[in-house]
C-alpha cells in the first residue's frame, strides 16, 4: 500500500522540476533590460532624458520666438504668458534660448561621447592585440596626452576658431579619448589570449576584424557605460568652456553661455541663471542615473544585478 501510494505521488513531485525545465529561458537583451528597469532611478533617468530630448527638438514649435528673436519693448522682463520664462537683456525670449541651447548642448555631448568612445575603443583594443612596439608607443602617447593642459588648449583653439559647435566637437574628442583607451588597453591584454582569438588568427582571419569582430564586441559593456557617463562629462565640460567665454560663441547659444549670461544677474534677474541651470542639471543627473543602472544590469556581481537575474 505505502508502495502504491510512493508511485502515485512521485509525478507530482517530479512535476515542478520538469516545469521548470521546459520553462522559456530569458535572452540576454531582455534579462539586461528587467536587470535595469528594476533600478528605479535608472529608469526615472531614462525618461527625463527622453523628455529633455523632445523639449529640445519639438519645444521651438509652442513659441513664436526663436533665440535670436529680440522684443526690445520688453527687455530684461520676468516670466510672463508672452515670454514663459521671461527675457534677457537683450530682448531674446528665454524659452525659445532654453530649446536651442539644449538642442546645441546634447548635440555637442552626444556627438563628443560617441567619438571618443569610437577612438578609444579602436586604439586601446589595437594597442593591446598587437602588443611590442605599438602598444608601447600607443601607451607614450596617453601618457603624455593625458599630463597636457588640455584645458588650457581647448580654450584657446575654440577661441581661436569662434567658437564654432563642429570645432568644439572635434577637440574635446581629440583631448577626451585617453582615459577610456587606457581602460580599453587593460581589459582588452586579456582578452588577445582567448580561444577564440587563437582560433581565428590560426583561421587566416586579419588583424581589424579580429579587433572588430571579436575583442571591441566583448568590451560591450565598459563601453556602453563609458558613452552614457560621456555625455554627463562632455556636457559640464562645454558648459564650463562656454561660462568662461571659450566655448560657443554667440550668435549661436548654449547651456553655458545661458549660465555666463545669467550669472551676474542672480539676484535681479534670477530667471537667467536658474531656468539654463535647472536644464544643465536634469541632463547631468538623469544621464548619471542611466550610466550607474547601466553598470548595474551589466554587471552580474552588483546588487542590483543579481537581484534582476532571478
Amino acid at each position: 500500500m505505502a508502495t502504491d501510494i510512493g508511485t502515485e505521488a512521485s509525478p507530482a513531485a517530479n512535476a515542478p522540476s520538469a516545469a521548470a525545465k521546459d520553462a522559456p529561458r530569458l535572452g540576454l537583451g531582455r534579462l539586461y533590460l528587467r536587470r535595469f528597469l528594476r533600478n528605479r532611478l535608472a529608469a526615472a533617468g531614462v525618461v527625463i532624458f527622453v523628455l529633455l530630448v523632445l523639449f529640445s527638438v519639438f519645444g521651438g514649435l509652442l513659441t513664436p520666438y526663436t533665440h535670436s528673436d529680440a522684443d526690445f519693448a520688453a527687455l530684461t522682463r520676468p516670466p510672463s504668458g508672452t515670454h514663459w520664462f521671461g527675457t534677457n537683456q537683450g530682448g531674446n525670449d528665454v524659452y525659445a534660448s532654453a530649446v536651442h541651447g539644449l538642442r546645441r548642448s546634447l548635440a555637442i555631448a552626444v556627438s563628443v561621447s560617441v567619438l571618443t568612445v569610437v577612438v578609444a575603443a579602436v586604439i586601446g583594443s589595437s594597442a593591446a592585440y598587437f602588443g611590442g612596439r605599438v602598444e608601447k608607443t600607443v601607451l607614450a602617447v596617453i601618457h603624455f596626452l593625458l599630463v597636457v593642459p588640455s584645458f588650457l588648449i581647448l580654450a584657446l583653439v575654440s577661441h581661436r576658431l569662434a567658437g564654432d559647435w563642429r570645432v568644439l566637437v572635434v577637440v574635446l574628442t581629440a583631448f577626451g579619448w585617453m582615459s577610456t583607451a587606457r581602460v580599453v588597453w587593460s581589459l582588452a591584454t586579456s582578452l588577445r589570449e582567448r580561444d577564440y582569438v587563437k582560433a581565428a588568427e590560426f583561421m587566416g582571419i586579419g588583424a581589424p576584424r579580429i579587433i572588430l569582430r571579436h575583442i571591441i564586441p566583448n568590451l560591450g559593456s565598459l563601453l556602453i557605460v563609458n558613452l552614457t557617463l560621456g555625455v554627463v562629462a562632455t556636457v559640464l565640460g562645454e558648459t564650463a568652456l562656454s561660462f568662461l567665454g571659450f566655448g560657443v560663441q554667440t550668435p549661436d547659444v548654449s547651456l553655458g553661455t545661458m549660465l555666463a549670461d545669467g550669472a551676474g544677474t542672480v539676484t535681479s534677474a534670477p530667471w537667467l541663471f536658474a531656468f539654463p541651470a535647472g536644464l544643465v542639471v536634469l541632463l547631468t543627473v538623469s544621464m548619471t542615473f542611466v550610466g550607474d543602472g547601466l553598470r548595474d544590469a551589466l554587471d552580474p556581481t552588483s546588487v542590483t544585478g543579481a537581484a534582476g537575474g532571478r
